[in-house]
C-alpha cells in the first residue's frame, strides 16, 4: 500500500505549514491571540478560509473543496505542531461532519457556504456532567410544542461554545436517560432566548463553555437529521473528531520532540552539551519511536473513516489508545529532559504537554477505549475454536 502523499497533498501540506509558521512562528503571538475575544485570531481564521481550509471536507456544490480525511489529517497535524487556537476542530471537523451526514438540503444551503467563507462558526454540544464519555447518556430534554420543540438541560465542556454563532445540541426526545434511541440533534442560535453560555479558558489554553438551556424554543426546521436517531450521527461525528485529534496530537508530539532534541543540543553541563550523554540520547529515541507509533495510527484512523460503522469504531478506539499512550510518554519525557524550564508559562514545551494531556482525555481516555475494545469491538476477532 502506498502511504506517500499525492502532489496535491504535498502542496497543501507545504502551504498550510508556511501559513501557520508565518502566523504562529513567534510563540509570543499565540499568547496575544489568547487575549483576543474568543481566545483566537479572527484574522487567522480568515486566512484559513482564504486558503480553502475551512471548506476542505465539504462538497464542491456548496463551495467546498471536496477533499477527504487525509487532507484534514494534514491540516490538523500542522495545527497541532503550532498549537493553533482557532476553532477548526470544533467548527469544521465536528460540526461540519454532523452537517455533512444529516443536514437537509435547505440546512446545507443556509449553513455550509458561510461556514466555508469563514463567516460562521459552529460548535457541537453533546457532553453532560454525568455522561463522561457515553454519547447516549443525555439528560437534556426536548419536548414537543406545536411546530417545534422546547429544550431544557445543561451541556458541559463545549469546545469554543462562546465563539459559536450556532450550536448543534443533543437532547432527548424520548426514552430514559441512557437509552441509545430517543436522541435528536438541534441547531440553536447562540443568542436564543433561554440559552446561557458560561465560557472559560481550559488548562491547555483553549476556550470551552458550559451551556444552560431553559425553555429554548427550536422550530422543526432546525432539527438536524431524523428525530430519535441522533446517536448514529453523534457516533460518526466523534469518530471524525478522534481521527482529526490523532493528527493534531502527532503534530504536537512532533513539535515537542524537536524542541527537546534542540534543547539537549544547546544545554550544557560539565562543559558539554547534555545531548552527548548516552542515556539522554536513548530517551529521545524512545520518544521518537512513540511518535512514529502514533503517526501510523493517525494515518490508520484517517484511512478507516469511510469504513462501515462497526469497523470504523474499532479503528478509532485502537488509534485513540495509542495516541493517548504516546502523548503521555512523550510529554512526560520532554518535561523531565527540559528540567524546570519545561513547566514554565513562558516556554513552549509546557504548553505542548498541556495540550497533549487534554487530547488524552478528549473523546475518551485510554481506559475507556480499552474497555470498548475488550467488550467486543476490538481489532482482533474472536479466535476460531477449531484453531485452539
Amino acid at each position: 500500500m502506498d502511504f506517500d502523499f499525492s502532489e496535491e497533498q504535498l502542496l497543501l501540506k507545504d502551504s498550510v505549514e508556511r501559513l501557520i509558521a508565518d502566523r504562529y512562528g513567534d510563540f509570543e503571538r499565540r499568547k496575544r491571540y489568547q487575549q483576543k475575544p474568543g481566545g483566537w485570531s479572527v484574522a487567522m481564521w480568515q486566512d484559513f478560509a482564504g486558503m480553502g481550509l475551512t471548506g476542505l471536507p465539504f462538497e464542491e456544490s456548496v463551495g467546498g473543496v471536496g477533499a477527504g480525511p487525509v487532507e484534514t489529517m494534514i491540516v490538523m497535524e500542522a495545527i497541532g505542531r503550532a498549537l493553533c487556537l482557532e476553532p477548526y476542530l470544533a467548527s469544521v471537523v465536528l460540526a461540519g461532519s454532523a452537517l455533512r451526514a444529516a443536514a437537509s438540503p435547505a440546512q446545507k444551503e443556509a449553513l455550509m457556504p458561510p461556514l466555508i467563507r469563514g463567516e460562521l462558526v459552529l460548535s457541537l454540544a453533546f457532553g453532560e456532567r454525568q455522561s463522561r464519555y457515553d454519547l447516549f447518556d443525555v439528560a437534556t430534554t426536548a419536548r414537543r410544542n406545536g411546530t417545534g420543540y422546547v429544550l431544557d438541560g445543561q451541556k458541559s465542556v463545549v469546545l469554543h461554545g462562546d465563539s459559536a454563532d450556532r450550536l448543534i445540541v443533543s437532547a432527548r426526545t424520548s426514552g430514559a436517560r441512557r437509552d441509545a434511541s430517543g436522541i435528536t440533534l438541534f441547531l440553536i442560535d447562540a443568542d436564543s432566548s433561554g440559552l446561557d453560555i458560561h465560557a472559560y479558558e481550559a488548562q491547555d489554553g483553549g476556550r470551552v463553555a458550559e451551556l444552560t438551556l431553559t425553555g429554548v424554543a427550536v422550530p422543526d426546521g432546525d432539527v438536524l437529521g431524523a428525530p430519535d436517531q441522533g446517536l448514529l450521527i453523534l457516533a460518526m461525528t466523534i469518530d471524525h473528531g478522534i481521527a482529526a485529534l490523532a493528527a493534531e496530537a502527532v503534530g504536537a508530539m512532533d513539535g515537542l520532540h524537536a524542541l527537546t532534541v534542540d534543547y539537549l543540543k544547546t544545554r550544557k553541563q560539565f562543559g558539554v552539551a547534555i545531548g552527548t550523554f548516552q542515556n539522554l540520547q536513548h530517551r529521545t529515541v524512545d520518544m521518537l519511536i512513540a511518535l512514529e507509533q502514533a503517526r501510523s495510527m493517525a494515518m490508520f484512523a484517517a484511512m478507516m473513516l469511510d469504513a462501515p460503522a462497526e469497523e470504523r469504531s474499532k479503528a478509532m478506539s485502537a488509534a485513540k489508545v495509542q495516541i493517548n499512550r504516546s502523548a503521555r510518554f512523550i510529554g512526560q519525557q520532554a518535561v523531565q529532559l527540559h528540567g524546570g524550564i519545561g513547566m514554565t508559562m513562558e516556554y513552549k514545551a509546557g504548553h505542548y504537554f498541556k495540550r497533549l494531556t487534554a487530547i488524552e482525555h478528549l473523546f475518551g481516555d485510554t481506559d475507556y477505549h480499552l474497555a470498548r475494545l475488550a467488550a467486543g469491538s476490538g481489532l482482533l476477532e474472536e479466535p476460531d475454536a477449531a484453531l485452539l
